[in-house]
């Protein structure tokens, strides 16, 4: 059998403020999941994204560290309505406090475009294909 693809992990240093962002972009996930040390959510696809504490992690690897925050190894894009949702989303979120890292933009390659930090620091991408 060929391993297949099938979760998305996030590590995070504070779990009720990680999974509150991602809630504000349209992730179902229960709210008695915000103290829990481990959190799945089913994606649409078929895909799945999970979230570990940093403590979850280092209770089967003692010797992990945190890498810096926002370290930019991990890439998240979620898929606008239109060119004013990405605008709309943009605006909720660094509203809300969120880190706006790049402005809504009119990308070369033919999409709007947006980039907002989550409460860890990862860079999550927000578009929507131009008409």
């Amino acid at each position: 059998m060929t391993p297949r693809f099938d979760l998305i992990g996030i590590v995070t240093a504070d779990m009720a403020a990680s999974l509150a962002f991602y809630r504000r972009l349209g992730l179902e996930i229960p709210a008695e999941a915000d103290g829990l040390p481990h959190v799945e959510a089913a994606l649409p696809g078929g895909l799945r994204i999970a979230w570990d504490t940093d403590e979850t992690i280092r209770s089967f690897n003692s010797n992990w560290q945190p890498g810096p925050r926002g370290s930019g190894r991990l890439g998240l894009a979620f898929l606008c309505d239109s060119p004013a949702d990405v605008d709309g989303q943009y605006a909720a979120l660094t509203g809300a406090g969120h880190e706006g890292r790049k402005a809504p933009w009119d990308a070369e390659w033919g999409q709007r475009y947006a980039v907002v930090a989550d409460p860890d620091g990862n860079e999550v991408d927000l578009f929507a294909r131009l008409s």
